[in-house]
């Protein structure tokens, strides 16, 4: 496998003036060849193995990623243990100062990076530069670190002797990343890592693989030195290759609840400090209170945006009776003004990643029909703003679904949104919980005492109280409960320093220290 021909992503120059050549920037064969960012440089890898990475819009192959061994992993591995002992020693004004300079880099070029998103990812620019948003916003909590990384200090808890608390970088920590969102989560997780003083070895999907790599080049422009934060793109060989390797002390996960399970076993069992989020089936639960109007614009927003490849889209609607009839109504009537089409022409949303996932995505719909459940909007009758070999499939409501239907009970991860009717809110609330997932839940509703009610008895991590999509902002930490997380600590915020540094308690005692020697200079950092 050879480099990728032309220009690196993201070269030239530290500005928004700077040209950005992308995916799109293919040479006069058609395709884009995409290889690793190791120790500061971009490889090809010796597996030999590729895939393909495709422009769903259209639905044309446009590039070939490079697919990691071990060997690969290795090497990428070994770099970052070089970078860390020296990473690690970096000074708290140093480590921001880097931090600084990539925010900058990112926010400069954010254009750039949604144009990325899009091609490879399919959706539409807005949700893409959004997404871009949500990273940047953990770069900037990532840029005042220090402040949590501050240890405690207690004063002769004997006599003559202290006691204080440090926290300390893990070493080598790995970042696994779904196709979904191939620049926010991994900036949920890589810029606080660095920031700890670790160094990091990421894995995003090689559905999507470009984004990792501008992310990458930036990093090394902003001035982080070579190693500490290295792409290995891959498959299932890569990311056994990171779980099983000494040399890798954490492991942050995001996918799907089967995967996420492997993970975290095959991590833990390997010595790992892992955290491992999930799938989700997220409810939005309407009381008959409740704004209908803004209920129905919330459950076309947080269902289809993105074309429901979120971990975080809701997917099933619990209408309390007696609104279920006026709820559904409004809601189709929505969903009959969304445009489907390119993501780069606007419209509402995009196609799903793949084929094969778009197939699979339909079938749930034909699922759902057999099932019994009542089509409403049928999204598999879409005429899309976009090339007919794209991989389309329009905005879906089903209503009258029931508990026992597979596009109830699975996370479809598509344009796909089920109406179950309840008759109280004590039985929204035991659907909700009765569910294996706890990643999200919102409600509607105009009674405070309801919503206080909610929050307290709801078994989910994170919960909206008339905000559809519930993820918190940078200084708080995003997870879910149950079958949607696998470990104990949830991602970026507090628990993300947490994650990437272990504590350590000292115990001194000094005879008599004494300080000579005179300098008047002010006192600095360095």
């Amino acid at each position: 496998m050879s480099e990728r021909s032309g220009p690196d992503p993201g070269t030239a120059g530290s500005g928004p003036e700077a040209p950005q050549p992308g995916p799109e920037a293919a040479p006069a064969g058609g395709e884009i060849r995409i290889g690793h960012f190791v120790d500061g440089e971009r490889v090809d890898g010796t597996s030999g193995r590729c895939g393909d990475v495709f422009d769903p819009a259209i639905g044309r192959r446009t590039g070939r990623v490079a697919l990691a061994c071990a060997a690969d992993v290795a090497v990428a591995v070994a770099a970052a243990e070089r970078a860390a002992r020296s990473w690690r020693d970096a000074s708290l004004a140093r480590r921001t100062a880097v931090l600084f300079a990539f925010r900058e880099l990112v926010h400069a070029r954010r254009d750039r990076l949604a144009e990325v998103i899009t091609a490879e990812h399919g959706k539409v620019l807005a949700d893409a530069a959004g997404e871009v948003q949500r990273g940047l916003e953990v770069i900037e909590y990532a840029c005042g670190v220090a402040s949590a990384l501050r240890g405690s200090f207690s004063e002769n808890v004997s006599t003559e002797v202290d006691s204080y608390s440090l926290r300390q970088p893990l070493g080598v920590v790995a970042v696994i990343s779904p196709f979904n969102f191939p620049v926010m989560v991994p900036l949920w997780f890589v810029p606080v890592a660095v920031a700890c003083g670790n160094a990091v070895v990421l894995k995003p999907s090689e559905k999507d693989p470009s984004a990792a790599l501008l992310l990458a080049q930036w990093f090394a422009e902003a001035g982080l030195p070579a190693g500490v934060f290295n792409v290995v793109n891959g498959d299932a060989e890569a990311v056994d290759a990171l779980l099983d390797h000494p040399g890798v002390k954490a492991v942050s996960f995001v996918g799907s609840t089967p995967v996420a399970r492997y993970v975290h076993q095959r991590g833990t069992l390997a010595g790992k400090r892992v955290q491992a989020l999930g799938g989700a089936k997220n409810h939005l639960v309407v009381l008959p209170d409740a704004d209908l109007d803004l209920a129905a614009d919330a459950a076309v927003n947080a269902g289809f945006g993105s074309a429901g490849e979120r971990c975080m889209a809701i997917s099933a609607l619990v209408a309390v009776e007696p609104i279920g009839d006026a709820l559904v109504a409004r809601i189709a009537e929505r969903m009959a003004r969304l445009r489907t089409g390119d993501g780069r022409r606007g419209g509402d949303l995009g196609p799903l990643v793949t084929a094969v996932h778009a197939e699979r995505v339909r079938g749930y719909v034909e699922a759902g029909v057999a099932a019994g459940a009542v089509p409403v909007v049928d999204g598999r009758d879409v005429v899309p703003d976009g090339e007919p070999g794209g991989f389309w499939l329009g905005p879906t409501l089903f209503d009258h679904v029931t508990p026992n239907m597979s596009i109830y009970t699975d996370e479809i991860f598509g344009p796909v949104l089920g109406v179950v009717r309840v008759g109280s809110y004590d039985e929204a609330v035991e659907l909700v919980n009765a569910n294996p997932y706890g990643n999200g839940t919102a409600i509607f509703t105009n009674d405070g005492g309801a919503a206080r009610r909610f929050q307290h008895e709801v078994e989910v991590g994170m919960v909206g109280i008339n905000v559809p999509i519930p993820v918190p902002m940078a200084y708080y930490s995003f997870g879910g409960w149950k079958a949607s997380l696998f470990g104990d600590l949830h991602a970026h915020g507090e628990d993300g320093v947490r994650f990437y540094t272990r504590g350590k308690v000292v115990t001194s005692r000094w005879l008599d220290p004494r300080h000579g020697g005179l300098n008047l200079g002010f006192p600095t950092q360095t």
